[in-house]
């Protein structure tokens, strides 16, 4: 922890280089395979990987997910979660050359757009008012 004017800063630890590599690296190749179940399991709906964070030991690997449309998102995180063993099979076969072993994955959902959609009913007053 420093000390700065009176005021406390804490500073998380930043990725490696090998981690943000692994990150993007896992990032895309998952991409694709979501859009594979995308286009055979959920017909018109929109899954996004949004983000990848991998463990230092790079052992496990965050996964977060966004879906559109909202509503249908705890269906969609339960199937892929159902499904997850056969995504971190297909990503091995994408990555095996880049990396020795595959990371576990725990898929997230990403409730960024929930927030956001929120916060834009509050605005233009039709959600309730949180202040109250």
């Amino acid at each position: 922890m420093i000390k700065n004017e009176g005021i406390a800063c804490i500073f998380a630890p930043m990725d490696s280089m090998r981690q943000k590599r692994v990150n993007s690296l896992l990032l895309h190749d998952l991409s694709e395979i979501i859009n594979h179940y995308e286009r055979n399991f959920f017909k018109g709906t929109l899954i996004s990987v949004t983000e990848v964070r991998v463990s230092p030991d790079m052992g496990t690997a965050k996964v977060y997910l966004s879906v559109f449309p909202i509503d249908r998102s705890k269906q969609v995180m339960e199937i892929l979660k159902t499904h997850s063993s056969s995504i971190r099979r297909d990503l091995g076969t994408k990555v095996r050359k880049s990396l020795r072993v595959t990371p576990e994955l725990q898929l997230i959902l990403d409730d960024t757009l929930e927030r956001k959609q929120q916060i834009d009913d509050l605005l233009k007053g039709k959600g309730e008012n949180p202040i109250k």
